[in-house]
């Protein structure tokens, strides 16, 4: 029997379909000769039936090229659940790793994973989960540091509020909590405690001018949480963290490159660089190295996350762990499985120091340049 045949009292009749058209259950039913509801439960998987029929049904189906509407059958209670992730962007290595971790949860726990970008809008942020509510997500993960604002904050907890009603959930990943009240599953991790361990350490090496390189717009959290970490660690140490050592970075290694340049071109009084994530790290070596800098001889340089890269770079950079892997895993489970994890919806992933050897003791007087 060829594509678009059925049996009509043991006769097979082509029915000829428009340009375009697709099969359907009931194209699949007649060339298998079962109901259409039989068609159904064998492509559901959700009622017993017979081996001969299950392999009748799929023969049918391979023949006729039938693709399963998804949709309908999420509205009828038997599609695969999806978690929706929305990130700022795809080429954020620490992104990518918590992605990795979210896809991985969603698999082993039998969903499929929605890769969203917001590109740093708030805007296309709150349109996005909108749609994924409209869509049945399961869960909405949202990963990264978000704005801090007043109205923001607002805005996402009406978001939250609507997710729950519908049987969905916000999931906030890597960005603090929205309030007591808002139904929402955070993980986060101590970006605030993380820069303070690192500038200690470097203040303990004898340290006392440090330029950060990861100010930037006033409230984001994870911008905002590196730089309150900085500044406790120098009122820690009764020291005064310098403002003027202070650059705005876009996260990225250009604007690490540029910020450090920028640093070298005046007041080279400063020993060591914070840079707020490894990448901006790298465009800080690339800049010290132009300049006849030696790394740590001459100047320290931290970073935070610590990706694959740091590992790579000449020296091998110091900076701050992240489990990015499982900060995206630890989000799915929790939020997928509530009941049991009642007590774990706010949860903090620690962080820790990583010493390589991009760090050491400020020179001395004579072999500054």
């Amino acid at each position: 029997m060829t594509p678009f045949q059925f049996s009509v009292k043991g006769a097979a009749v082509a029915r000829q379909p428009t340009s375009g058209e697709r099969p359907t259950v009931k194209d699949v039913a007649a060339s298998s000769g079962v109901s259409a509801t039989t068609v159904s439960r064998v492509l559901a998987g959700n009622y017993p039936v017979s081996a001969a029929t299950r392999a009748r049904v799929m023969k049918a189906v391979r023949e006729l090229d039938y693709v399963i509407n998804a949709q309908a059958r999420a509205l009828g209670g038997g599609g695969t659940k999806t978690v929706a992730f929305i990130v700022h962007d795809l080429v954020g290595p620490a992104f990518a790793y918590v992605g990795q971790g979210v896809e991985q949860q969603a698999t082993a726990e039998g969903r499929l994973c929605l890769v969203c970008t917001s590109h740093g809008d708030p805007e296309r942020e709150l349109e996005i989960i909108e749609l994924m509510r409209e869509q049945q997500a399961e869960a909405v993960v949202l990963v990264g540091g978000g704005s801090d604002s007043r109205s923001y904050a607002e805005r996402m907890t009406q978001a939250a509020r609507a997710l729950d009603k519908s049987g969905s959930r916000l999931v906030l990943c890597g960005r603090p909590p929205l309030g007591p009240d808002v139904p929402a599953t955070v993980v986060e991790y101590d970006n605030e405690g993380g820069a303070y361990a690192v500038t200690s350490y470097l203040i303990s090496l004898g340290h006392r001018d440090i330029a950060f390189l990861g100010a930037g717009e006033a409230g984001h959290s994870t911008v905002d949480g590196r730089l309150r970490g900085f500044e406790r660690a120098h009122k820690a140490h009764q020291l005064t963290a310098p403002p003027q050592r202070t650059r705005a970075v876009t996260f990225d290694r250009e604007s690490g490159y540029q910020a450090t340049r920028e640093l070298l071109a005046g007041d080279r009084t400063f020993t060591a660089i914070f840079a707020a994530t490894d990448v901006v790290a790298s465009g800080a070596l690339v800049a010290l190295r132009e300049a006849g800098l030696r790394v740590p001889q001459d100047m320290s340089v931290v970073g935070y996350d610590d990706i694959p890269l740091a590992r790579d770079l000449t020296p091998e950079l110091t900076t701050v762990h992240v489990d990015y892997e499982e900060l995206g895993r630890t989000a799915v489970r929790y939020a997928l499985n509530r009941e049991r994890h009642a007590l774990s919806q706010h949860t903090m992933i620690g962080t820790h120091i990583v010493i390589r050897n991009s760090a050491g003791p400020p020179p001395g007087p004579r072999t500054r340049s």
